[in-house]
């Protein structure tokens, strides 16, 4: 992993992770446009509009800069094709953050949540000296659970009926990492 902090990148093997910018935004919606990824995610709206992409992206770099949250656009490496996005919270009271992350379906089975999660994990232990970095996935999608096992998570427990998504109630399970150098 290599960081950039004066570009805001994040290089890895096949991946560079950058700032979102409204010219993304119709590629946003495409990906994010598609049942699948809503059904997994707590907060994307379906169906999704580029509306919806250009006023999540409008404070990314104001949150950046802030040092609130780290919103990335996954692209490859190749072709600065877009992927999907990772995301990294700052807790500066507490000193962790939550990851979050979403690839679009044309790219699931690649590895590519994994690396970016990877990444952005390496982010907040070596460049913003984290104690903790913890997420949370629905117990209906156990490949995202598989992700967070890769990068070293253990599963610290679940919620049970915890939000409720299409007139159902959901669990959510949590999983945390501790960096053991802080």
């Amino acid at each position: 992993m290599i960081h950039d902090s004066q570009n805001k990148t994040i290089t890895t093997n096949r991946l560079v992770l950058r700032l979102f910018q409204e010219k993304d935004a119709p590629a946003v919606t495409e990906l994010c446009n598609n049942y699948n990824i809503y059904k997994n995610t707590l907060h994307l709206p379906y169906p999704y509009s580029l509306q919806d992409a250009l006023s999540w992206i409008t404070h990314h770099l104001d949150n950046f800069n802030a040092d609130k949250s780290y919103e990335f656009a996954i692209t490859k490496k190749d072709s600065g094709d877009l992927l999907g996005a990772v995301a990294l919270s700052n807790n500066e009271k507490f000193i962790n953050g939550e990851l979050a992350y979403w690839v679009g379906e044309p790219f699931w089975g690649n590895g590519y949540a994994t690396e970016a999660a990877q990444a952005m994990l390496d982010f907040a232990f070596k460049e913003k000296k984290y104690h903790k970095v913890f997420a949370r996935y629905f117990d209906s999608n156990p490949a995202s659970g598989k992700v967070l096992e890769k990068l070293g998570m253990k599963k610290e427990g679940v919620l049970v009926d915890h939000v409720r998504k299409e007139n159902q109630y959901k669990d959510l399970v949590y999983c945390g990492v501790i960096n053991l150098d802080s």
